[in-house]
């Protein structure tokens, strides 16, 4: 594959603000193409799983050969009793490691500290049409 070509930056801010907002213009027009592409796909695979009998191993076209698969997944039936589990057994890569974001901003802007979570800036650019 070859090696992405460096991006040509220009050299004033008010060029790179505008070049940001061109940018995100057209990504976001891009991501209305995948986003409708996602949504036919979608609804051609919820089609084949719907309707290709139960007895037919799969179906095959000129390019491509589907078939419909069950996979087992885990699902908490009581959270209480695994829950209950973890703290006991100290299993907690049961769990994913990930906070709840709003839950802990809501504590903030109520002026509570969550044991063990600090906050960390992230810089970001804000971008506004004029």
């Amino acid at each position: 594959m070859a090696a992405a070509k460096p991006i040509k930056l220009p050299k004033t801010m008010g060029a790179c603000a505008d070049l940001l907002y061109e940018t995100r213009e057209k990504r976001l027009a891009a991501q209305k193409i995948v986003d409708e592409l996602a949504k036919q796909e979608a609804a051609v695979r919820e089609h084949i799983i719907n309707n290709l009998p139960k007895s037919d191993t799969g179906a095959s076209g000129k390019r491509a050969r589907v078939s419909v698969v069950t996979k087992q997944v885990p699902q908490v039936k009581d959270w209480d009793k695994f829950y209950a589990h973890v703290k006991k057994t100290g299993q907690f890569e049961l769990m994913q490691r990930r906070l709840a974001d709003t839950a802990i901003r809501e504590r903030w802007d109520n002026g509570k500290q969550v044991p063990g979570v600090e906050a960390f800036g992230v810089v970001s650019v804000s971008l506004n049409k004029i």
